[in-house]
Formats: structure tokens, sequence, C-alpha cells
């Protein structure tokens, strides 16, 4: 049986991270906050950093630490050259172990490596629907990703997961044993304060008063379920209450905007860390009504900034949350209004126990305890060659 707790090299490491991911969203900022807090606990192994070239000037701002050297394949995810150009370029490194934060490995490489799996939305949602690409196309790139989700889970040393709700999934769908599945859960950030005159611009703007609004952020992807979330909202059929979605405006995002024109619901759009903390801290509550997640961090984030939360009754929310959420059933869109309803008008609206419980809840989770767990990991699989 492996064992990741407490095996350590003498000598230092020379590990690998694919930081292409680095400017994105969801696996982007899990990558950007190992970086940096493994450049704050890891003054002894050596780190190569292997980016796409329009982040370069940002990861050399952020970790002047001599230890992570910056390496520009600048391939792509999800392309040819990612199979057959980039293990060569690992290969020149030497390294004692890589650390893949996304699924998508290069298949021919065959040094040791770790990789992280956030989800598994790609077997549950296998249609064109959640894809911007042909049909034909799409299900020609579906069977590419498969084989390449199937060796990272089968080859790596360890596979780390971000809650025991996608673990327990890939234990079921792939047959990993649960030796091999390491949990080490996201972080959260203390965001920066809102100065008065940029949540006044926001509330000259959309008319965004302090509990007037119910907040949804994240992207528009077809598992999001905005779509239900949406018309839950209509039902409810408030005049001076609004739903307000952040997230980044893709293909998903502007359609959704494109066929909802209810003057009560709110596309901002991408906001800056201020903003989002003004909306965290002012909305009635923070819904999140996707059918499946691999961790949820706007939850959490929310949670920090005593904001409530409606979430979907899946594993993962109950995980995080506990019982300091309202649940609903995310396919019943009666349910969805219900809960809306007790939540911001009825007998839940102020369930401040709640609130505070989630946030002791939140301030348990740390990026940097993350990055401790994750070079604990490193040592233990390069320990066990």
């Amino acid at each position: 049986m492996t064992s990741f707790s407490n095996s350590f090299s003498q000598k230092p490491l020379r590990v690998g991270i694919d930081v292409r991911l680095w400017s994105e969203s969801g696996v982007g900022r899990y990558t950007k906050n190992l970086v940096l807090n493994l450049a704050k606990i890891d003054s002894k192994n050596d780190y190569f950093l292997f980016s796409l070239q329009k982040n370069i000037s940002e990861i050399q701002a952020k970790i002047p630490n001599s230890k992570f050297k910056i390496i520009k394949p600048d391939i792509s995810w999800h392309s040819l050259d990612e199979q057959l150009k980039f293990p060569k370029i690992l290969n020149k490194y030497n390294l004692d172990l890589t650390h893949f934060p996304y699924f998508s490995i290069p298949i021919y490489y065959k040094k040791p490596f770790v990789a992280t799996i956030h989800d598994l939305i790609i077997d549950h949602y296998p249609t064109g629907k959640a894809s911007t690409l042909p049909l034909p196309i799409y299900k020609i790139k579906q069977i590419g990703y498969k084989k390449v989700l199937r060796r990272a889970i089968s080859d790596a040393k360890a596979i780390i997961t971000v809650s025991n709700a996608t673990k327990e999934e890939i234990i079921g769908h792939y047959k990993a044993t649960s030796e091999k599945i390491i949990v080490t859960y996201e972080g959260v950030e203390d965001f920066a304060q809102s100065s008065k005159l940029e949540s006044a611009d926001l509330v000259k703007e959309y008319n965004l008063q302090p509990k007037n609004f119910l907040l949804y952020v994240g992207n528009a992807y077809p598992h999001k379920n905005l779509d239900r979330l949406i018309q839950a909202f209509k039902k409810m059929n408030k005049k001076d209450f609004y739903l307000v979605l952040v997230g980044k405006e893709d293909f998903f995002y502007k359609k959704l905007k494109a066929s909802n024109s209810n003057k009560n619901i709110v596309f901002l759009g991408e906001v800056s860390d201020i903003d989002l903390s003004y909306l965290y801290k002012n909305a009635k509550a923070l819904v999140a009504p996707s059918l499946m997640e691999g961790f949820g961090l706007p939850v959490l984030e929310a949670m920090q900034n005593k904001c409530p939360v409606i979430v979907s009754d899946i594993p993962v929310f109950h995980e995080i949350c506990q019982n300091t959420a309202t649940y609903f059933n995310p396919l019943e869109m009666d349910d969805i209004k219900e809960k809306l309803q007790k939540v911001c008008f009825g007998d839940l609206s102020n369930d401040n126990k709640k609130v505070e419980k989630g946030f002791e809840i939140a301030s348990e989770f740390s990026w940097e305890k993350m990055a401790k767990e994750t070079l604990k990991v490193y040592e233990s699989c390069v320990s066990i060659r």
C-alpha cells in the first residue's frame, strides 16, 4: 500500500509544473495559487514552470524566487503539439516528477508524473451542447479526451483531486485505488475591500443596492444549470429584486445573455476582485444551481464573505457547506423557486447562525495548506520510485 504522509527525499527535487492554464479561470486559479504558495513555503526544491508566452511576464513579477525557472514551450492544451512535442521538451530537464494540474497530459510522456483531476464532468455531459465545436469534430475530440484522462488516471504516480466527491467518482468510474488518490482542498483568499467609489459605481449603473439582488458566480456551461435558475427566478416575479450573473463572457455566457432580456437579470461579465467582494458582501444570497461540480470555489468565497448560500443538493456541496447551506433539487424548477423565496424573503432570510458557521468552515480552507499537502505528495512519489 502506498503512503503519501511522511516520505521525504534528501536531495532537492527537480519538479516540473505545467502552468499553461495560468491565466484561465478554474484550473488556472488552482495552478496559480499552487505555484505562488509553493514559492512561499519551499526553498529547497527546484521548479520548472512550463508556460505559454502570454503568462511569462506575470509569473516573473509574482515569483522572483530563483528556485523557480520559467520554460516557454508555448504549446496549447488539447493540441497535437501537446502530444508530440511537449514530451520532448519535458525530457530536456531531467525532472524527478512533473505535475499536470489538469487531465490534459501528453500520453507519450513516460517519466513520473502527478495529475490533478478536478472533476469528471466530461464523462457526465458528453454531448455537443457542452461544446462550440461541430458535433462530428466534438465526438472525435471526446474520444481523445477520454483516452488522455484514462492514461492520466492509470499511469500517474498519484492522482490529486479537490474533493472526496470527485475521489469517489474516479474510483467508481475508473477503478483507481483509494490509496492512489489524494484530496487536497482548494483555498479561499481574503478579498480586497470595496471602496465607496467603486461600490457607488455598481449601485448607480445597475441599481444593485445592498440585499436587493441574488448572485451567481461562475461560467455558463450547460452543467451549471443556469436556464433552470433563470426560469425559477422569473417565476418569483419580484419587481425590485435582481439576479446578477458574474462570469467569463464566452460563447455560452453570451448565448444565455442574448436569450434573456429581462431587466431584472443583470449580466456583469467578469469583474475585478474588488467588485466581486462588494457583490458577495451585499448580495442577499449566492446561488449555485450546478448539476455537478468538482469543488465549487464561489460557494466557499461567499461563505468567507458571510453571504448566505443556496445550492444544489449534490454531494460536493454537502462536503463543503455541511449544514450551513439551503439545498434544493437542481432538476425541479419549483423547488429552486421555493428555496430562493425562503432565503430571500421568507423564514430563512435572517438565518445568521448558518452564515456564521459558514464563515468558520471557510476559514479552514487555505491555498497555503493545499500547497503544503501537494508538496508532500511530490516528495512521497519520488521516494517510492
